[in-house]
């Protein structure tokens, strides 16, 4: 087998019949559509402005979403849509630039205003409009959330605007001839407080969506999908003992049962004490083929000298998949191989609607030699999403609450070069954090919490004695999907006692900090 064949991995992926495509106009809007059509239980799926009508015609959606984007319509070079997408007769609602560009595109006016609207706004439907559809059995006047400067003037021939704010003269307009539905403000965002209602109306009544996109339905239709892509074969899984992998494993266990054998790599990247950890749920408790492969001496060599996130990255990456085939030695006929991809690892990893952030462990690692097919069962869910499907499969909360861990481990949470000596430290720091967070009851409030080894020293007094010691970083962040997070309000008293502890008791820090950015502009994690 070759990557080549790694396309192949869209084969285990479910996807229902009933499919909403998500039009991505860039600043992340369209992660947060997805994500909210989604929680109305239908399936959706992100695209590029760039898709062609054809294409689209070709995924038969039940409707189309135009999401909210950065720029101005007015000014050159801002992305469009294939204007034949319009007369494809599927629904669309343009949201924020998405209903500017059906205005303009269609005819209508989108002017240079003379203040734009930012945060919550009042709108009200317009007079004589009462029988908007989109609008249908929500209070006529009511608080949305705008982000905009330009903004609709005129709406396009054949349409009704049928609300306006102080500085919206058409804050929504609507076809319904046409099936066409646009709205100024973000009906994705929790400050719109009926904005659930209004994608609900527009999605269950007017395209006719049916909310069944469950999880019991994603397992089912994932389980028929592994087994038809493995058919009789033999798949092992890179378990890291974190949710992802596991519910991987525990999904294609379900589809394929003892042909899958899953295959623990000891990076010595680990959090402490993880890997004994990881060893005795899946092997004791959960009844899995597992392979422990200790290799840390192994990690560290590779990693010699490399200090370049990304190189790092494509190092770890790449020695675990050939870890990976050296196990697969008593099992040859394995010719699959499991890994827990998410739908955010994808997005990040760079695709044609989205810039490349970083390469992610389970997309950009992987070498161009790969001898497996890869199977990858959560790669269109988020993680949430993931969590649900663990649950339903019987994972103990241990597992499926864990909050998220990079494939290449502690590795991308020590800047520059990573040593035995490096990671010593990191995890008992790392530990003091995670050990306080969860006795100030705050473990599922947070995304993640960790530590951070920086690539510097500091000078530090410790008693009587000058110290040059490495500096740790806290990072604890809020999130529902990864995709946005902001940075945690941790009690004062709380980030006292962790900087307390990891002085007093990690040997080789002398000076704790306090990570207060949040994503975007930075990412959750330091490299």
């Amino acid at each position: 087998m070759s990557a080549e064949t790694a396309d192949a991995s869209n084969a285990s992926t479910a996807t229902p019949d009933q499919v909403v495509l998500v039009v991505d106009f860039g600043a992340q809007y369209a992660q947060l559509i997805a994500r909210r059509v989604r929680e109305l239980k239908v399936y959706s799926e992100i695209v590029p402005h760039t898709v062609s009508a054809a294409d689209v015609a070709a995924k038969n959606p039940s409707a189309i979403v135009l999401s909210g984007g950065p720029k101005s319509v007015n000014v050159d070079g801002a992305p469009e849509l294939d204007p034949a997408i319009y007369d494809l007769g599927v629904p669309i609602l343009g949201i924020c630039y998405g209903a500017q560009l059906v205005a303009r595109q269609l005819g209508g006016t989108v002017s240079r205003e003379d203040r734009g609207e930012y945060g919550r706004t009042v709108m009200n439907r317009i007079d004589g409009s009462s029988s908007s559809l989109l609008h249908d059995g929500i209070p006529s006047e009511q608080v949305v959330w705008m982000s905009h400067f330009d903004a609709i003037t005129e709406a396009p021939e054949g349409f009704v605007a049928t609300a306006s704010t102080p500085n919206a003269p058409v804050a929504a307009f609507e076809s319904v001839d046409r099936k066409i539905y646009a709205v100024q403000y973000h009906p994705e965002v929790g400050h719109s407080p009926h904005g659930m209602a209004v994608l609900e109306q527009f999605l269950w009544r007017e395209a006719g969506c049916d909310p069944s996109w469950t999880m019991g339905s994603i397992i089912d239709a994932s389980v028929a999908a592994i087994q038809a892509q493995v058919g009789d074969g033999r798949a092992i899984c890179g378990l890291s003992g974190g949710v992802d992998s596991a519910v991987a494993a525990a999904l294609v266990h379900k589809a394929i049962g003892h042909r899958l054998t899953c295959v623990y790599v000891d990076t010595g990247l680990m959090r402490l004490n993880e890997s004994d950890q990881v060893v005795e749920t899946f092997q004791k408790h959960q009844g899995m083929e597992l392979i422990h492969v200790r290799a840390a001496d192994e990690f560290f060599a590779k990693l010699s000298g490399i200090s370049e996130p990304e190189a790092k990255r494509k190092t770890i990456g790449e020695h675990f998949i050939r870890v990976f085939e050296a196990a697969s030695g008593g099992i040859d006929d394995a010719d699959f191989l499991v890994q827990g991809t998410l739908y955010p690892d994808v997005i990040e990893s760079g695709t044609s609607d989205a810039a490349k952030i970083k390469s992610h462990h389970n997309v950009g690692g992987l070498p161009d030699d790969l001898e497996f097919d890869l199977v990858e069962p959560l790669r269109n869910l988020f993680k949430d999403e993931v969590r649900e499907v663990g649950s339903q499969l019987g994972l103990p909360d241990e597992i499926v609450q864990r909050q998220p861990f990079p494939g290449p481990g502690l590795g991308v949470r020590i800047i520059g070069e990573v040593t035995p000596e490096k990671v010593e430290i990191l995890q008992h720091a790392d530990a003091i954090v995670r050990e306080e967070i969860a006795a100030a009851g705050l473990e599922r409030e947070l995304w993640q919490s960790f530590a951070v080894l920086a690539d510097i020293k500091t000078v530090g007094v410790m008693g009587d004695e000058r110290t040059y010691a490495h500096p740790v970083i806290i990072r604890a962040v809020t999130s529902d999907d990864a995709m946005t997070a902001d940075w945690a309000r941790l009690p004062y008293d709380l980030l006292e006692r962790m900087s307390n502890r990891i002085i007093n008791e990690v040997d080789g820090v002398n000076r704790v900090a306090y990570d207060i950015t949040s994503k975007p502009p930075g990412t959750i994690e330091w490299e």
